[in-house]
């Protein structure tokens, strides 16, 4: 019960600044023209995919130490470092030089290192702290209420990032603009390329002075940086792991957020060749974007009333069904109307990001909080890497495929996505099945279990 039964959770400063950093820290102008970005520098599609593979690898050979320090060195320390990060990773590709490829190419390398570590520095460190606040207060049963205004005013800043940062990219849109103003210059596109850039590298500056004013609550504060702080460091991971594969629930929880995690994130990642493969103008998908970030504002809520009024068994079905039905009818490829269903599997990454926080934190200690979230991260990525190989080892193989190596060059590129993405339902389903099945045998026989875990 709250020692401040009045006390709104959203008056804390700790939650103010946590819903505040996330929508600074990814609300970023240049993802919806983020292939693009890369390639007009000067990168070519094989950099694109080693820079994207190198970001993941970072993020997971880092993101349970980075868990562990901030349970030991502190949780704000590790957020305010993950803000100074970013704002280096900007500025390393802000001023590259276009066209310049081999300079490029180990600029973008440095970013991608960096962006990798500013992801792994924040996952974990900025819930827990905001989570541990509330409990500080006698408020932690009102994290849903947290987790939902956080989700859809992070909605929000992703429809205006996706638009604002499609058009400030297009060269002839501002300059359309600037004529009908009736001001006598113009942009040149070297200059348009970087305006995204410029504008993601003003949001990091202000992600440190908001996560400047954070404090470490109490109980939580750091131990000192020594190296007794790093095997400790070392000890809580340890700790946190195997907490972890003792509670059924927990592992239950990570499981199956991994499988909706990784493979919704894959999509979204194949959303621009997806488009171009249904007929949709390029111009089209920073508009789709925006129109399926508002989901962000509704799905909060609705996750919110799921988790409190039904079962976990239930709300897993829901999600399978609804990112199951829309896998399978993307993978149909109907011509414009194919991008509907992306609401389906879009309105699954909400869902699962608010189960998956609200589940871990009511059953994850303080001590080790920020290391079992960064658990979470871990796992998520190493699916997010492993179904990415998947994929490009499915293509090498489907260029041999006969049928698909006798059409023309200019044929073999979306005939080789259709083949792949159309086996994601089934791959999507057999894992589902799995995931249900460790399910049914750790919640009811697993070691541990209780009331509260089923």
């Amino acid at each position: 019960m709250s020692d401040q039964p009045n006390l709104d959770p959203l008056s804390l400063g700790n939650v103010k600044r946590f819903i505040a950093f996330r929508i600074l820290f990814n609300a970023r102008f240049y993802y919806p023209v983020f292939t693009i970005l890369f390639l007009d520098f000067g990168l070519t599609l094989e950099q694109f995919a080693i820079l994207n593979a190198v970001w993941a690898l970072t993020i997971v050979l880092l993101e349970v130490p980075s868990g562990a320090l901030a349970d030991t060195i502190g949780r704000r320390n590790l957020v305010v470092l993950s803000a100074v990060i970013m704002v280096a990773e900007m500025l390393l590709i802000a001023f590259a030089p276009i066209g310049n490829t081999q300079v490029v190419f180990y600029l973008f390398l440095a970013n991608r290192i960096l962006s990798g570590a500013a992801e792994a520095a924040a996952s974990g460190a900025d819930e827990a702290l905001a989570y541990d606040s509330l409990k500080e207060h006698g408020l932690e049963s009102q994290w849903g209420k947290v987790l939902e205004r956080q989700m859809r005013l992070q909605s929000m800043a992703f429809i205006v990032a996706m638009s604002l940062g499609a058009i400030l990219y297009d060269v002839d849109k501002l300059n359309a603009g600037i004529e009908l103003l009736g001001l006598d210059w113009q942009l040149a596109k070297s200059t348009a390329m970087r305006l995204p850039l410029f504008g993601t590298l003003a949001l990091g500056l202000l992600a440190v002075l908001t996560t400047i004013g954070m404090r470490e609550t109490s109980g939580t504060e750091p131990l000192g940086n020594s190296w007794a702080t790093v095997r400790k460091s070392f000890a809580n991971t340890l700790q946190a792991g195997s907490w972890i594969l003792k509670t059924p629930l927990a592992l239950v929880v990570i499981c199956a957020g991994m499988l909706f995690d990784h493979i919704v994130r894959m999509v979204l990642t194949l959303n621009s060749e997806y488009y171009r493969q249904i007929d949709l103008p390029e111009f089209s998908f920073g508009f789709i974007g925006a129109a399926l970030a508002l989901l962000g504002t509704v799905m909060p809520k609705l996750g919110k009333a799921m988790a409190e009024n039904r079962s976990k068994t239930f709300n897993y079905l829901v999600l399978c069904l609804s990112i199951g039905t829309g896998l399978w009818l993307m993978s149909r490829f109907i011509p414009f109307w194919g991008a509907l269903p992306m609401a389906l599997v879009y309105s699954g990454i909400f869902l699962n990001g608010f189960f998956v926080s609200h589940y871990l934190n009511q059953i994850t200690d303080s001590r080790h909080r920020a290391t079992v979230l960064s658990f979470k991260g871990l796992s998520f990525n190493l699916a997010y890497g492993a179904i990415g190989y998947i994929y490009a080892t499915t293509i090498a193989s489907l260029r041999d495929n006969p049928d698909i190596a006798a059409l023309p060059e200019t044929e073999k590129s979306g005939a080789l996505f259709q083949t792949a993405f159309t086996w994601g339902p089934t791959y999507f389903v057999a894992l589902a099945l799995a995931v249900l099945i460790l399910a049914t045998i750790r919640l009811r026989f697993g070691p541990g279990t209780n009331e509260a875990t089923r």
